[in-house]
């Protein structure tokens, strides 16, 4: 699957896979496994990479196509993995039209990455989304659990310097 973003290669331990093979035999044969099976392999590889998904359509039997359509239909999945430090830039109307658009690109410049992607050590993954319900701080970034509002391009770095 290439594309222009960060490709960060499998890591999946022999552990984690063994519990994915769990899951998967307590649900195979059984109809709509596939989601309950997705959701439990994200949860124990923190997304949901190729290999993952292969060995999900390869322990339910089924096709690897149908198993990258729920993944990728569904908004709960991720194909991308998630840094240490999971950054979100609120793009919704009131972040947008207070700057947002700037502070998005001054963490792309700091971090060298672009929404959807992480660095390459790990450490920092970059999304945007519609709206974090602080609209009265606007325009905010999160990191991880900790938001900051009324940012101006400026203050990226140094608060992104805070989680280095």
């Amino acid at each position: 699957m290439p594309n222009c973003k960060t490709v960060v290669p499998y890591r999946g331990t022999p552990e984690q896979e063994e519990r994915l093979r769990q899951v998967i035999e307590a649900h195979k044969g059984q109809p709509g496994a596939t989601m309950p099976v997705l959701q439990a392999a994200q949860a124990i590889f923190g997304y949901l990479p190729e290999e993952v998904q292969i060995m999900v359509a390869e322990g339910l039997d089924i096709p690897l196509s149908e198993v990258y359509g729920v993944a990728s239909f569904y908004a709960q999945f991720s194909m991308n993995p998630k840094g240490r430090y999971q950054i979100s830039v609120c793009l919704g109307t009131a972040c947008y039209v207070k700057g947002a658009a700037a502070v998005l690109a001054a963490v792309e410049q700091k971090l060298g990455i672009v929404p959807g992607s992480i660095t390459p050590d790990g450490k920092f993954s970059l999304d945007s989304c519609r709206c974090v319900g602080a609209c009265g701080l606007a325009p905010v970034m999160m990191v991880n659990n900790d938001v900051y509002g009324r940012l101006t391009p400026d203050q990226v770095g140094p608060i992104l310097d805070m989680y280095k």
